[in-house]
């Protein structure tokens, strides 16, 4: 803030005052006396220094000049001279004299008092004109668009972050009319903006204007309007922020939003036939097999006799072998397609007594196999009890699967830690484990790792366990090493 200077209007002391007012009589009566000698007698001098002790001094400084001055020309000038006797004939000389210098005394203390007024209101309007080109000097120093209009919405002030935005120098922007200078376009009537200003003080929104060189510019504008003392609207502060490149990204985002959505519902589309194909193709499958299965046996019990040698019992063990893997796979798809056909019905699932059961479930075929079960606890989760237990199952009897030539197995089944929105479930065991550079073929139909030689199974059941777990707004993972055991993880959502 800056500070009046000290100084120039400082008052006088009372002695100060006073001591003009003596002075200036002594003055006039030295000067008064002079005249006396060229026989110029003359008041003037003593009205002199009235004024000057009045304007200088004020009310009370002038009247003991007044009272000084009426002595001094009695004493020196009237007859008899040098003596303060009056008379009768004296008394309408005095009141003259006295009126006149009181008149005189009291227009020059008013004349006084009016230009201390105005050199102090002179020194306030010089202090407000500083700050103002202070606050107009920090305006301009940032890059941000500001510029200021008054009611008529002309330009009264143009910032340097306008002048980089738009184009235009201040000299040629103040006195333009903004909105045919920036041939702005509103988002809604200007009637109804102006309004929402007037009575709230303040505007936001966005508008599209027009640059020097004819380019367009969108901004993100706000109005901010001033009152003056009497609180009648004054001007209003605009800032602008560039938003062009905001608004052309928005665009291409919405653009590839109905690109993505129209790809996601053919690719929808597309899956549904590809299920409801996949699905028609295994039931019509089933009824050839079932023949093939039939026959193969009858064929088998009814040729015993006649197949004496071991490649021909060989050759009907392998049809009847296939015949069952067909069957299997086909259920397996079968099952794959109707998950993701399948509504979810969710609710609060126990997982710890899921996985017991499906344990016990799994653990009837292992053969009496000495298998190390570590289960920790599980919390309640909300998902679709079925579709979890067929993830579950699909899980653990891999791991029961891979850990065959371990003399002892070890599978361990519990969670990490637990996040707000999220769980991650994990089966982990010390089976055959995997080469991780086939990890983006695990959970893909029909993807194997190891010959059904050694391992059986269709293929199907890591991509359902995927499907699943997708359903549930989670995503599934593994690690592995050849020969030192796996680790599968699947995640549930909130």
């Amino acid at each position: 803030m800056l500070q009046r200077k000290p100084g120039l209007t400082r008052p006088l002391s009372t002695i100060q005052r006073y001591g003009i007012a003596v002075l200036s009589v002594s003055l006039a009566l030295g000067t008064a006396l002079l005249l006396e000698r060229l026989h110029l007698r003359n008041i003037s001098p003593f009205l002199l220094a009235i004024t000057v002790a009045g304007w200088y001094g004020g009310t009370r400084p002038a009247l003991l000049a007044l009272l000084a001055s009426c002595f001094s020309f009695h004493f020196f000038f009237i007859e008899p001279v040098h003596s303060l006797h009056f008379t009768v004939y004296d008394l309408p000389y005095f009141i003259f004299f006295t009126s006149l210098a009181l008149l005189v005394s009291w227009f020059s203390a008013a004349r006084r008092r009016v230009e201390q007024e105005l050199r102090r209101a002179g020194e306030k309007l010089e202090i407000e004109v500083a700050e103002r080109i202070q606050q107009a000097s920090l305006l301009n120093l940032t890059h941000d668009t500001i510029f200021v209009r008054d009611m008529g919405d002309v330009i009264t002030y143009w910032n340097r972050g306008a002048q980089e935005l738009y184009g235009w120098t201040s000299e040629e922007a103040i006195g333009k009319n903004a909105h045919q200078l920036l041939q702005s376009i509103f988002p809604a009537p200007i009637e109804e903006i102006r309004a929402e200003l007037l009575r709230s003080g303040r505007w936001e929104g966005e508008l599209e204007n027009t640059r020097a060189d004819r380019t367009q510019v969108i901004v993100a504008s706000r109005w901010s309007l001033r009152q003056d003392e009497l609180g009648r609207p004054a001007a209003v502060l605009e800032t602008n922020n560039d938003i062009t490149e905001r608004k052309r990204r928005e665009q291409e985002i919405r653009s590839l939003n109905k690109e993505l959505a129209r790809r996601s519902t053919e690719l929808e589309a597309m899956n549904k036939e590809l299920e409801a194909f996949a699905y028609s193709v295994s039931h019509d499958l089933r009824a050839p097999l079932r023949h093939m299965s039939g026959y193969s046996e009858l064929l088998q019990k009814k040729a015993s006799s006649i197949l004496q040698d071991e490649t021909g019992r060989r050759y009907m063990r392998m049809i009847l072998e296939s015949v069952k893997r067909m069957g299997d796979l086909i259920d397996d798809l079968l099952a794959f397609s109707r998950i993701g056909r399948a509504e979810t019905h969710k609710t609060m699932v126990s997982l710890e007594q899921l996985v017991k059961e499906v344990v016990t479930e799994v653990e009837a075929d292992t053969n009496g196999r000495n298998i190390v079960w570590k289960v920790d606890g599980l919390p309640t989760w909300h998902g679709d009890r079925s579709m979890l237990r067929l993830a579950l199952v699909n899980l653990i009897s891999n791991a029961v699967k891979f850990t065959r030539p371990r003399e002892q197995a070890e599978i361990h089944i519990g969670c990490m830690a637990q996040e707000r929105d999220e769980l991650v479930v994990f089966v982990r065991d010390n089976g055959v484990g995997f080469d991780m550079k086939y990890l983006n073929k695990l959970f893909g139909v029909f993807q194997r790792l190891h010959p059904s030689e050694e391992f059986e199974g269709t293929g199907i059941g890591l991509a359902t366990v995927k499907r699943i777990v997708h359903r549930h707004g989670g995503r599934v993972w593994a690690e592995g090493l050849v020969d030192k055991g796996a680790a599968f993880y699947f995640s549930l959502s909130k």
